[in-house]
């Protein structure tokens, strides 16, 4: 990065240390520190690294999984979640499911699943995408917020497409009621 500097005054301003700067407070809070301990750390004022935080922020509130099959439109509703701010995407063709079976033993397959499962656990909203088989396995498994979107009945043998003027308005309530409670906390 070329150094850029920014006259403000009398004070010549580096935008690289400020990026810098900015990527460090941001690391250490990821890492889970609190606007405090960063603060002490590097000598800031809690206050400054609140409102940072607030410039920046896309979306406040829970953690969001969306995981779905076999699906037609996978890389569009991908590129939704991302946008929308969802913390993490995992969806399959048809083609990909049984690539997830295939060449391995059940043991591998079942501890496979069982770390998508702990995985999907550490959500607090999962969207859920696939035949009506699945929900009540789902809300078995997971101690989160299963919200539900049905592709067909079970069995489904070939991809669908899922309605994405609804999978917009699912997330934008997921979003929007998550921000309005967090609004009520403040």
């Amino acid at each position: 990065m070329t150094e850029e500097l920014v006259r403000i005054g009398e004070k010549i301003i580096s935008m690289r240390k400020i990026y810098e700067g900015i990527h460090k407070i941001l690391q250490l809070r990821s890492k889970g520190l609190s606007q405090q301990e960063v603060a002490n750390e590097l000598g800031l004022d809690r206050t400054f690294i609140s409102r940072l935080e607030s410039i920046g922020e896309v979306r406040k509130g829970k953690k969001i999984a969306v995981f779905g099959f076999p699906l037609h439109n996978k890389e569009e509703i991908k590129k939704i979640a991302q946008a929308k701010g969802v913390d993490f995407v995992w969806l399959m063709n048809e083609e990909e499911r049984w690539n997830l079976v295939k060449g391995k033993s059940a043991l591998d397959f079942f501890n496979e699943v069982m770390e998508l499962v702990t995985e999907l656990q550490s959500y607090d909203i999962v969207v859920i995408i696939a035949s009506a088989r699945w929900l009540r396995l789902a809300e078995a498994l997971l101690n989160s917020e299963v919200i539900f979107l049905e592709l067909g009945a079970s069995p489904i043998t070939e991809d669908r497409s899922l309605d994405l003027e609804e999978f917009v308005d699912v997330l934008d309530s997921i979003v929007s009621k998550r921000m309005e409670k967090g609004k009520e906390r403040m």
